[in-house]
């Protein structure tokens, strides 16, 4: 008997659960909080933000982003600068060093699932190229 959608769905669920968190496992600061690579990160890809921008983006409330971004600061990975035109805003910008973890860790986290994908059948390979093809589509909508 065939599985049903629901729990098609929630097989899919856990395997990308337990897959997302041996991949977040893979990082370069082993002191950073998933939360804080993921600001930093996004930082990364789009640029500084305000903090109340970069919360928005990361889905926390603000005084939890702010938190994240003292930590970020203190360890080098972040600065705060003040607006040229408008004094009063301050936006959060990667140094060089946040800049180096991110990449370091993007490079770890696709040095270890190429690892893990070269122990896979050729066939398996393309049935997990096409999946991820499927999953971009439903993350996008």
């Amino acid at each position: 008997m065939s599985e049903t959608i629901g729990e098609q769905s929630s097989a899919l669920r856990m395997a990308t659960f337990r897959l997302a968190r041996r991949l977040r496992a893979q990082k370069s600061d082993d002191t950073m909080s998933d939360p804080q690579f993921g600001a930093l990160a996004a930082l990364h890809v789009h640029g500084p933000h305000t903090l109340t921008a970069l919360a928005e983006r990361e889905k926390v409330s603000a005084p939890s982003m702010n938190r994240t971004v003292n930590c970020l600061e203190e360890t080098g990975y972040v600065t705060r600068e003040t607006d040229p035109v408008d004094k009063r805003k301050i936006s959060v910008a990667i140094t060089e060093s946040g800049t180096a973890v991110v990449g370091d860790t993007v490079k770890k986290r696709d040095a270890w699932l190429s690892a893990e994908l070269e122990t896979l059948s050729a066939d398996e390979r393309d049935v997990l190229a096409r999946a991820a093809e499927i999953m971009a589509v439903i993350a996008t909508r």
